[in-house]
């Protein structure tokens, strides 16, 4: 399963999700540019896509279990939480609201309502099983990719380190989308940034050229000019996962309910936890806090 962090795709969980529950209601230039004319490459920008696609998905799978620290910031103010990664699901915490730390009766307010969800099966499935359709849907947009753009080989640039390769891409015309969420990439262009020895996208970047209608406009639509990004790379002794994502859109579903989806999540503090851990060890490790964390993996490492 795709974690709610998964390599990449909390772009795709957060657009398909946003997307999914609208209609059922019924960013910077890029750093470093090579300024060379475009290197003589070997490769098949198209088999390039694929093969980093298949990648993600794969890294999705892992068992490499991560907690860490997501600031989201949205038109109705900043809140920070703190995840961690279990077998039984991703368990996560209120931190801090507008970047000021909760108040200890915030805090025992989320001790209360984690509590109560460990106590509650029935809604501990529910959350599992909406985590899974989540991460059903990820891997969805993950995969299409390959088949929805039409890739073209601009250049290289160096970010943080890496040498990448850039992908001009626009949509594909003989792609028939099979679901809501895939046919906003029938109006979007933009480029890719992929590491080539590790086939990994480090980052996407995608911006509606025109109006995407939905159910032949019936259903609604996405204005013209809506844009996502998102960047991911190496943490964590060097696993990849993303680190940024951004969400612009706008638009109208069912009933002319207004469609203004804007938000930014910054993703960091990634630490290792042990793997296979249940949904109530992870609470545990919230309680502890970071600290508690590095010390319990300190003494693990002593035994």
């Amino acid at each position: 399963m795709i974690r709610s962090n998964g390599p990449l795709w909390a772009m795709a969980a957060l657009l398909a999700v946003a997307l999914a529950a609208a209609f059922a209601q019924q960013t910077p230039a890029p750093q470093n540019r090579a300024e060379n004319a475009p290197e003589q490459h070997s490769f098949n920008p198209q088999q390039l896509v694929e093969q980093a696609v298949a990648n993600e998905v794969k890294a999705g799978n892992d068992d490499v279990s991560l907690m860490f620290r997501v600031r989201r910031q949205t038109s109705k103010g900043v809140q920070t939480r703190q995840y961690v990664e279990t077998a039984e699901g991703t368990a996560g915490m209120l931190v801090a609201m507008n970047d000021q730390p909760l108040s200890a009766a915030q805090r025992q307010q989320e001790f209360a309502r984690l509590e109560q969800l460990m106590r509650n099966p029935s809604e501990l499935r529910r959350k599992q099983k909406q985590q899974k359709e989540d991460s059903d849907r990820v891997t969805r947009m993950v995969k299409a990719l390959s088949d929805a753009f039409r890739y073209q080989y601009e250049g290289t640039e160096e970010v943080n380190g890496l040498r990448l390769v850039r992908l001009r891409f626009e949509p594909n015309p003989d792609f028939d989308p099979p679901s809501r969420e895939q046919q906003v990439f029938t109006g979007m262009d933009g480029f890719l940034l992929i590491e080539p020895h590790r086939a990994r996208i480090a980052r996407i970047d995608g911006t509606l050229f025109k109006d995407v209608g939905f159910g032949w406009g019936i259903l609604g639509h996405l204005d013209r000019g809506g844009r996502f990004v998102v960047a991911q790379g190496p943490v964590a002794k060097g696993y990849w996962t993303t680190t940024h994502m951004q969400l612009s859109f706008t638009g109208r579903a069912l009933f002319f309910k207004s469609i203004n989806i804007q938000e930014t999540e910054d993703t960091s503090d990634f630490r290792r936890v042990p793997g296979h851990m249940t949904f109530a060890q992870g609470v545990e490790i919230l309680k502890k806090g970071h600290d508690g964390v590095l010390a319990d993996n300190e003494n693990a490492g002593r035994k």
